[in-house]
């Protein structure tokens, strides 16, 4: 009798806390001065340092991890909207990232930053630790092989056939299936929201608020089926 061969997908996601939080800063002056613009870079990007220097602790500050660009300066000569091109004007820019533990710590750190002349507060990225990550990604790979046999075992059952052992394991479009299965989704995805909180003085006070970072896994499996 010949075997049943029964290809199927299978894939799970769980969701983690963010553990980690990755906040970029930019620093940008202009002028039509080159000496100016410079000191407004420094002045703005050392203020910058001094809030991240201040928490700065890798085993029990807030904030694990920073780097700093050193200082970009150049110059353009801009078209107004006749045609005519304006006096050079200068510019300087200065990029910093800081990853931090303690979130409250970080609402309090981008206040703060913000409200610096010339600085920008850019993108909050989220993340687990190296610890959490590879023990979600142990998990949700475990799961996947299981949903993988879950199904093969459900197409036996629905043919008039009983256990089924796997042959092949492999990451999605790896087996030689012309369609290559679909894509896997992102292992780890994670967005924050962030929004004004007001204490009983009437202050505004800014809260960032995380969603779970999602770690998923896909894999395609292949049973004989008996």
């Amino acid at each position: 009798m010949t075997d049943t061969i029964i290809t199927v997908q299978g894939e799970y996601s769980a969701w983690y806390p963010a553990e980690r939080a990755t906040v970029s800063a930019s620093v940008h002056a202009d002028g039509p001065k080159r000496d100016a613009v410079f000191a407004r870079a420094v002045e703005a990007s050392d203020a910058v340092r001094n809030l991240i220097e201040s928490i700065h602790d890798k085993e029990a500050g807030p904030i694990t991890w920073w780097t700093s660009d050193s200082v970009r300066v150049w110059s353009e000569r801009p078209w107004n909207n006749e045609g005519k091109q304006l006096p050079l004007v200068y510019h300087a820019a200065v990029d910093l990232t800081a990853k931090f533990k303690d979130f409250e710590a970080l609402s309090r750190w981008v206040e703060s930053a913000a409200g610096i002349d010339a600085v920008t507060i850019g993108s909050i990225s989220w993340d687990l630790t190296d610890a959490t990550r590879t023990s979600a990604t142990v998990e949700v790979r475990s799961r996947a092989v299981k949903d993988a046999v879950a199904k093969a075992s459900v197409y036996a059952q629905s043919i008039g056939l009983g256990s089924v052992t796997a042959i092949a394991l492999a990451d999605p479009g790896m087996l030689g299936d012309p369609s290559g299965g679909a894509m896997p989704a992102p292992p780890m995805m994670a967005r924050a929201s962030m929004k004004a909180q007001f204490d009983s003085s009437g202050g505004a006070q800014l809260a960032l608020k995380p969603e779970e970072i999602a770690v998923a896994s896909v894999v395609d499996a292949r049973f004989v089926a008996k």
